[in-house]
């Protein structure tokens, strides 16, 4: 049996009764030491007075802003004489405490003095403090320096505004690669709701270039900031069908600052559509390139002591960055003039490129033996209307496209035609035909306004190549029954 002695009495516990801790048992801290440990641990400047305005609780964050200890400032009546300059302090003072008669928080703004004798501008919170029986029994107060909360005011202001009021796309990617907030002008990029696109997939938002944007956000959520911008072709489902669009992409790594180690909490993605700047940087650059090849095959073409190898030297400079096969095809007979085409045409191959692998063109045309077109061929569509056709079976089956192309007398890789008609001296001299395989895509109005320049020049030298051999004699009659 043990016993204990408290004022003057014997208190008996029994053997299967634990004898009760007391407020200073080791068992926990108590209230007054939960108390300090929680003001201490506060990232903002606390202290607290009285009714009397007696200071009660000092924290280590006002003792770091103010250089005043815990010590020295608990007990001091006000802060006149030491925090506050004498002639502030009455008003300082008073709006302190006036807090006790206000409903919810005052914000002020002071100048205290730190013990070196230095002043610092705070923000200050103040509240009335409640005794138990509900009545005003002191205020608390809750400062830190002005720079500091306008910096966080700052911070937060522009992360609104980023995600409200931006004329560019602002995502906020978690560290599962998926939206937790996006921006309205992101979203109408998206062509989703705001709310739609949160936690989904990128896979479920984009039909293109999905790979590409999760392999960048990896790495920033492993390596940081890339040190430049990076442009994306991607594929946007909207209502009206899969768009391609070409964003100019921002990365930033987000991290909490609350925790002792840098823990990503995902990634800033800020975008900007730059497709009409880039297709037209893209076509700027193809000009210039044709323009370029023109005129370096002029050049060369002007060597050339034969015109039908002039004709050739046309089309091989044409082939660079446009196509993978060329043929030429020229009226049987010569030529066909204005209003001639009245009966069944024949065109008899003049050159190609060799299908077995890179080499300049050849000139086939010396038997004079005709190619079997069939009725409807491109071909032949092109110089009944003496203007250019595009034909194409991208959409078809490989192998239905290889019978495709043989069933027309090309190359069996061939999946995109653009032939273009040859003219000269306002007469029809035949067709000059470019062929792409499955790598590229289909002909292009563009494409076609550059095979008719090709054409043009083409055109000329086989005209000049019969010119010289005497097949440019004889009336159109006579032309129109050789053709046929």
């Amino acid at each position: 049996m043990s016993a204990s002695r408290r004022g003057g009495t014997t208190d008996e516990v029994g053997p299967d009764e634990p004898e009760r801790a007391g407020p200073e048992s080791p068992g926990g801290p108590d209230g007054s030491d939960l108390l300090a440990a929680l003001l201490d641990g506060m990232d903002a400047a606390l202290c607290a007075l009285d009714a009397e305005g007696v200071v009660t609780h000092w924290n280590r964050e006002a003792e770091r802003i103010l250089g005043w200890t815990a010590a020295e400032a608990v007990g001091r009546k006000g802060f006149a004489g030491w925090a506050v300059r004498p002639a502030d302090a009455d008003e300082v003072q008073r709006r302190l405490m006036s807090a006790m008669d206000a409903h919810g928080r005052q914000v002020h703004e002071f100048a205290l003095l730190t013990k070196d004798g230095g002043r610092v501008l705070v923000r200050t919170q103040s509240a009335a403090v409640r005794g138990p029986d509900g009545r005003p029994a002191g205020v608390y107060c809750a400062f830190s320096e002005v720079h500091t909360q306008i910096d966080l005011e700052r911070s937060i202001a522009l992360s609104e505004a980023l995600f409200e009021d931006a004329s560019w796309g602002v995502v906020l990617i978690d560290a599962d690669l998926r939206p937790a907030v996006v921006n309205a002008h992101a979203a109408r990029a998206l062509g989703i709701g705001r709310s739609s696109a949160l936690g989904r997939p990128l896979g479920d938002l984009l039909a293109h270039g999905v790979e590409e944007l999760e392999s960048a956000l990896t790495h920033v959520l492993s390596e940081g900031a890339p040190p430049a911008l990076a442009e994306f072709w991607v594929g946007v489902r909207t209502a009206e069908g899969e768009q391609r669009r070409c964003w100019r992409c921002g990365f930033v790594r987000l991290a909490s600052p609350l925790a002792e180690e840098p823990v990503p909490l995902g990634v800033g993605w800020v975008f900007e559509d730059v497709t009409e700047a880039k297709q037209g940087e893209q076509e700027a650059a193809l000009l210039r390139f044709r323009s370029n090849q023109l005129h370096r095959a002029a050049r060369a073409a002007a060597e050339c002591e034969d015109p039908a190898e002039a004709a050739t030297v046309h089309l091989d400079f044409a082939l660079a960055g446009f196509a993978d096969h060329a043929v030429i095809d020229r009226i049987a007979g010569g030529s066909l003039a204005d209003g001639d085409g009245t009966g069944p045409v024949r065109l008899v191959r003049v050159a190609a490129t060799p299908s077995g692998g890179p080499g300049p063109s050849l000139l086939t045309g010396r038997a004079g033996l005709p190619v079997r077109y069939g009725p409807g061929h491109p071909a032949l569509q092109c110089v009944q209307r003496a203007g250019s056709v595009r034909a194409g079976s991208s959409s078809a089956p490989p192998e239905q496209a290889r019978e495709w192309a043989t069933a027309r007398r090309w190359p069996p890789d061939a999946v995109h035609a653009l032939c273009a008609v040859l003219r000269s001296r306002g007469r029809t001299l035949g067709v000059v035909t470019f062929l792409r395989g499955a790598g590229r895509t289909q002909f292009e109005r563009g494409d076609a306004s550059y095979a008719e320049d090709v054409a043009v020049r083409i055109a000329t030298a086989l005209d000049l190549a019969a010119t010289l051999e005497g097949g440019d004699r004889g009336t159109p009659a006579d032309r129109r029954d050789h053709g046929r």
